[in-house]
Formats: structure tokens, C-alpha cells, sequence
């Protein structure tokens, strides 16, 4: 939501809060200002360029209408707006419903009830299905079930909307190999220059200007795409788990 969602102080958006505390427990990073060269720039907006043409893809998880009403949600919890792309443009809700179908299948039940909950409320409360509302309403309706307002909800709205937020966030700034932060949005929202096996010692001085890498922790060949990676000293060397 634009203003005031989630405990933002007045007069400040959700995207700036995150951009100031540089979402601390999502992603290591550094502080943005230190990340506003040129190329970083350029890098940020062709980014946006390529989420907004990225081809839909199959639904895993979620019904057409239940990702409807996610799409609409995500995209206001981090908005897109003149500081650049949001959640919608990094494909936070494919994340959630892939992530459905798999680490988050404890909470596929909570998304059904609480979807329907967010568009049963709508209608009653303006009139129309979440994702055919304004922004502006869809503000107001968030806000209500944030504040524990809404009905329809049980136990309570507030675990509902905090459940999607916490997921939002993850799709938005998690590592792009579990399908969010789609041509790394997030990392470039909030400065975040990517995973480095190596630091240089130019790059670890207190004003380095890093260049971001641009890679999932998973092109690197350490990691694995099976299982956590490890390593083992057999045979008198080093060898990373595959």
C-alpha cells in the first residue's frame, strides 16, 4: 500500500521504509546510496523493461482467479511507482504459488480461505472483486484487513495480510532461483549487489561502490540445485557437494 500500511510512519511509502532499513533478514545488503552509479541505473531499468514484457507463465498452485486477487495484493503491498518497479514487476505472486505447491504447502489452505475472504469483502465493502478496485480502494481494503476491520476472516484479517506480506517480501528480495525477483528487481531496488565467493580488497572498503553480480546463488557451481551444498576433504582436496 502507498501510505501508512503496515506501521510506515505518515507520509511514508512501504517502498521507501524497505529501501531505508534494506529489508534486514530478507537479503544481506548494503546501504542503497552506495549503489547509485550509472551502469547500476541503467541495469535497475532494464530490469523493469523486462518484467513488464515477461511472458505469463502456467499457474502451479493457485486457481486463474486466486492468483487474480494475489497479483492485485502484491502489487500493492510494494507498489510499482516513480522510484521504480514492485512487487508485481518481480514476480513475487509466481514465487507464492510456486512456492505453494512446495516449501509453503503448509499454508495452501490459508491462501484459499483468505483469497476468497479478500474478495468476498470487497464486494461487500465497495462494491466489486478486489482486482477490478482502485487503488485507492484496494488501499482502504488492505488497511481494513491489516487492522483486524474486515470480516469474513478467521481467526483473525491481520494473520491473513501479514501471511501475503511476508511472502510478498520473499518473492520481491529472495534469491531469483525460487521464482521471484524476477531480472533481480529486488536486489537492484535496495542496493544489493549479489553473492561474491571472493572480495577484493577495493571492495571492502566502507565506501566501495560494488557492481552488481547478477547471478543466483545457484550459478555457482558450489551450489547445488538438489540439495544443500557441502563439501569434503576426500581424496586431499576440496570438493563442493553436487
Amino acid at each position: 500500500m502507498a501510505e501508512k500500511a503496515g506501521g510506515d510512519k505518515p507520509g511514508m511509502s512501504r517502498r521507501a521504509l524497505l529501501k531505508h532499513v534494506g529489508l534486514a533478514g530478507a537479503v544481506a545488503a548494503v546501504p542503497v546510496q552506495l549503489f547509485k552509479s550509472a551502469p547500476v541505473e541503467a541495469a535497475l531499468e532494464a530490469s523493469y523493461a523486462a518484467a513488464q514484457t515477461s511472458a505469463a507463465e502456467a499457474l502451479e498452485t493457485l486457481t486463474a482467479a486466486e492468483s487474480g486477487t494475489l497479483e492485485a495484493i502484491v502489487a500493492r503491498l510494494i507498489p510499482t511507482d516513480d522510484n521504480g518497479p514492485g512487487a508485481a514487476d518481480a514476480r513475487a505472486g509466481r514465487y507464492i504459488d510456486r512456492a505453494l505447491g512446495g516449501a509453503l504447502a503448509s499454508s495452501r489452505d490459508a491462501y484459499r480461505e483468505g483469497l476468497a475472504a479478500v474478495d468476498r469483502y470487497a464486494r461487500t465493502s465497495r462494491g466489486a472483486p478486489f482486482q477490478q478496485l482502485s487503488p485507492e480502494n484496494q488501499d482502504a481494503v488492505l488497511r481494513d484487513i491489516e487492522n483486524d476491520v474486515a470480516t469474513g476472516f478467521g481467526p483473525a484479517s491481520s494473520i491473513f495480510f501479514n501471511l501475503v506480506r511476508a511472502h510478498t517480501i520473499q518473492g520481491t528480495f529472495g534469491d531469483p532461483y525460487y521464482g521471484g525477483n524476477a531480472t533481480f528487481i529486488g536486489w537492484d531496488l535496495i542496493g544489493y549487489p549479489g553473492l561474491r565467493l571472493a572480495v577484493s580488497a577495493d571492495e571492502q572498503r566502507l565506501d566501495a561502490r560494488l557492481t552488481p553480480t547478477h547471478r543466483s546463488a545457484y550459478d555457482h557451481t558450489m551450489f547445488s540445485t538438489k540439495k544443500p551444498a557441502r563439501a569434503s576433504l576426500e581424496g586431499g582436496g576440496l570438493r563442493h557437494g553436487d
